[in-house]
């Protein structure tokens, strides 16, 4: 039985770890072609190697999405290796948090370099190849800080309000050339960021426990089920959905607050 990306030349930038990984592997378990574009040398090699080893194809080429150069060679790569990209996955990025008056300048720069500045890098540079053959899906991983604001996170929620910006803008002007652009808005997710970030307190299992309590099913999300939404939109199943964001939080964002 042929995949549901059969075929499909796929790059996911950020593919070394968490989200990105996850992406990765589901992209080629349902057969496609998976440019894993990761700044990190080693754990982007590892994901690579790993899906090889299953029989998938995949290939790793070291990149910085906030330098030009870095972009041009992964296309290049991604020609050379597999073709044209169909499906661009925009995932790489950082949380940058401070309260606005404690940041430094530099860090606001990083925090828009990386977090929005470099989807539309990365966008603008598949982008004439899926023009040219009137076909293409990019998928924008954003966040549900895009939606609402959580104190002393600046400025990582203005970056990614723009990212959806971004998503809505690329998805109406690209729509009529066969593009679509979407985002996905992950909240808590159990990645090694997160698991970093509980073990710098005292108690990281009562910090664990007390993000699940936050979520209606009593839970965070799994990285997978990123992934499985990804796969969907980058697929031939949403050819109508553009210009959207699927925000997977268990519903907290619906949950009513006093």
């Amino acid at each position: 039985m042929n995949g549901r990306l059969q075929d499909k030349v796929a790059i996911v930038t950020g593919a070394g770890q968490g989200i990105g990984e996850a992406i990765a592997r589901a992209f080629a378990a349902e057969a496609a072609c998976v440019l894993i574009a990761e700044k990190n040398a080693e754990t982007g090699a590892a994901v690579a190697d790993a899906i090889t080893e299953g029989d998938a194809k995949a290939a790793f080429v070291r990149t910085d999405v906030t330098v030009q150069d870095d972009i041009a060679a992964m296309v290049e790569t991604c020609h050379s290796r597999f073709g044209p990209c169909d499906i661009l996955i925009n995932n790489a990025g950082a949380n940058v948090f401070y309260e606005p008056h404690d940041m430094p300048q530099h860090e606001w720069h990083r925090c828009m370099a990386l977090d929005l500045e470099a989807c539309w890098s990365c966008s603008r540079a598949v982008l004439d190849d899926m023009r040219a053959r009137r076909s293409g899906a990019i998928v924008n991983i954003a966040s549900v800080h895009g939606f609402k604001i959580i104190p002393h996170t600046f400025p990582y929620p203005v970056a990614k309000h723009g990212l959806i910006g971004l998503t809505r803008a690329l998805g109406i002007e690209y729509a009529a050339e066969g593009i679509r652009v979407n985002a996905i808005a992950p909240g808590y997710i159990d990645t090694q960021i997160a698991r970093d970030y509980w073990n710098t307190f005292d108690d990281p299992a009562a910090e664990r426990a007390k993000a699940e309590r936050l979520h209606p099913p009593g839970r965070i999300g799994q990285a997978h089920e990123v992934a499985m939404t990804a796969v969907f939109l980058a697929s031939d199943e949403a050819p109508f959905i553009n210009a959207e964001t699927i925000t997977i939080d268990g519903g907290r964002s619906a949950l009513f607050h006093d």
